[in-house]
């Protein structure tokens, strides 16, 4: 539902909605939906750089008629997908349910600071808390959170510690947050706060939330955390409860719907090209080196496909997303022998969720429901290292796991500035009255969405993607399967192609059928008599 405002824009009473506005399938909730409230004039400020000298008066005539250029309005939204396909066959093209494929917009919530707000920040406790496994970048966006926080005029922020746990463990109370405690938090990785998985029953934590008077959760977390902010959401919406919650997502997989990546990505991927060199140096510096690295992704190949591309230095790479053989003729140890024959080295990369077919996981699911792996990485190096020796083949094989490395250092300066703007906005959503959402990098512009869009199901590297081709072109790798019958395709012109193409043959005479031209006999070196 769009607002419609005619002339200038003064205050919530001018708004009229246009009734005849299609379903959103992005739209988000807000308080008001449900509860009887009535919006205040924003108390955010940038001019001073924090809020006024009380903390929460309204600013003064002249700065707000210049604050009005740094508020979004409330109808600014952002395409959700922006190409404009031409025909089925297309590269990266999706279908719907229906099988339809014509471009349709859809329009996600634009983030930023509004100039109505629906919290008075001397009524506001914030809570945050970070979920599930480290990821760069963590720190980051708590100190954002606070900082912001502050700007509006909040002086009541908890940290609490060590994931959803620290709402029912009595020995971990929340600390008190300030931009004096966070001040110097960024230049360190790992979580300030702590982390831990899964979590208790949400209905204890919405409890907690109604019992210390908490009105703002900042929940930073992946799918799983992401789950359970929904399910507290329901809870409190259920009871009436003014509460908003809020998802900031980190995962450092990248493998959350709709948005470009999410936080700590760029880090991972540059902390995983390092580990890739170092293979690379090992194995060129052998008689027959083979260099083995294994990058998180348990269901996503985003960090061993970026990080592949990032290098350079890597011969086949394997994700979940690809099928693939060892044996055989078109397997992957033949290829690497085939590799170490020509180059004299062979470097691979591997997703740890990869051929998980191939080996017997674990089974189950983790306390974040994850689903247990086996652990391909080593079984890979263990198989690569016994086929070498069979066919005596003398190969010098290093495997390299740089995980922990990865999600432990602080984030690079391009994940720096992203945590910062997602805490931000993270906040402006927050004041803007609006709840079970999270924030993100949209076409290269900052959205709100919709927790159950964005956790619908989980984003992976697609196959037939231009990203994928790009990827398996630097390295120059195979498919590793047996090649199915090829399937002859028809793939038109374009329509004005096409039309020029036309114009042509009816404007050219026919061409000749092409013939073999004739040999041109040298010329003869023998004196011609006339």
């Amino acid at each position: 539902m769009a607002a419609v405002v005619s002339g200038e824009w003064r205050a919530p009473s001018d708004v009229q909605f246009n009734e005849n506005d299609e379903e959103d399938p992005y739209e988000i909730v807000h308080v008001a939906d449900y509860l009887p409230l009535t919006p205040i004039e924003s108390t955010f400020r940038t001019k001073s750089g924090g809020p006024t000298s009380d903390g929460v008066s309204s600013p003064k005539i002249g700065d707000r008629q210049d604050m009005r250029r740094l508020f979004v309005h409330d109808d600014d939204r952002v395409l959700v997908k922006v190409v404009h396909y031409g025909h089925p066959t297309s590269v990266g093209i999706e279908f719907g349910t229906k099988g339809e494929w014509q471009f349709k917009p859809i329009w996600a919530r634009r983030a930023g600071p509004r100039a109505w707000i629906y919290f008075h920040p001397i009524t506001v406790r914030a809570a945050i808390v970070t979920c599930g496994g480290l990821c760069p970048g963590l720190n980051d966006v708590i100190r954002q959170i606070v900082y912001s926080l502050e700007v509006y005029g909040v002086t009541d922020i908890l940290g609490i510690q060590y994931g959803f746990r620290g709402f029912v463990d009595k020995d971990l109370p929340p600390i008190a947050l300030s931009r004096r405690v966070v001040q110097s938090i960024n230049m360190h990785g790992g979580s300030f706060l702590g982390v831990s998985r899964g979590h208790p029953n949400v209905t204890e934590i919405a409890d907690k939330l109604e019992e210390w008077g908490i009105n703002m959760l900042f929940i930073i977390g992946g799918n799983g955390s992401h789950a359970g902010a929904d399910a507290i959401d329901q809870i409190c919406r259920n009871r009436k409860l003014l509460i908003v919650i809020v998802g900031i997502p980190k995962t450092i997989d990248n493998d959350i719907l709709l948005i470009d990546k999410t936080f700590g990505f760029d880090t991972a991927v540059e902390e995983a090209q390092r580990a890739i060199n170092a293979a690379y140096v090992e194995a060129s510096s052998a008689y027959n080196g083979v260099g083995i690295v294994k990058l998180m992704g348990r269901q996503s190949g985003f960090i061993a496909m970026y990080a592949t591309l990032a290098s350079g230095q890597v011969d086949a790479v394997l994700i979940p997303e690809v099928p693939f053989e060892m044996d055989g003729k078109n397997g992957v140890l033949q290829f690497m022998k085939r590799r170490l024959q020509k180059n004299g080295n062979c470097v691979v990369v591997v997703a740890e969720g990869a051929g998980q077919s191939l080996l017997e996981g674990t089974g189950g699911f983790d306390a974040s429901g994850n689903p247990i792996l086996g652990d391909f990485g080593k079984w890979f190096y263990t198989q690569v290292k016994s086929h070498f020796k069979e066919i005596d083949l003398q190969a010098d094989v290093k495997y390299i796991d740089p995980t922990y490395m990865i999600r432990a250092r602080p984030c690079n300066s391009s994940d720096h500035i992203y945590c910062s703007v997602l805490g931000q906005n993270a906040v402006h959503g927050a004041f803007a009255g609006y709840t079970n959402f999270t924030v993100g990098l949209v076409n290269n512009h900052y959205c709100l969405l919709p927790i159950p869009e964005a956790i619908k199901q989980t984003q992976s590297v697609d196959p037939n993607s231009n990203m994928w081709h790009r990827c398996v072109m630097s390295t120059g790798q195979p498919d590793f399967v047996s090649s199915p019958p090829e399937t002859i395709r028809s793939y038109p012109l374009s329509q004005r192609r096409a039309s020029s193409l036309l114009q042509m043959q009816y404007q050219l005479p026919s061409s000749p059928t092409p013939t073999k031209p004739a040999t041109t006999k040298a010329p003869s070196t023998e004196t011609s008599s006339f």
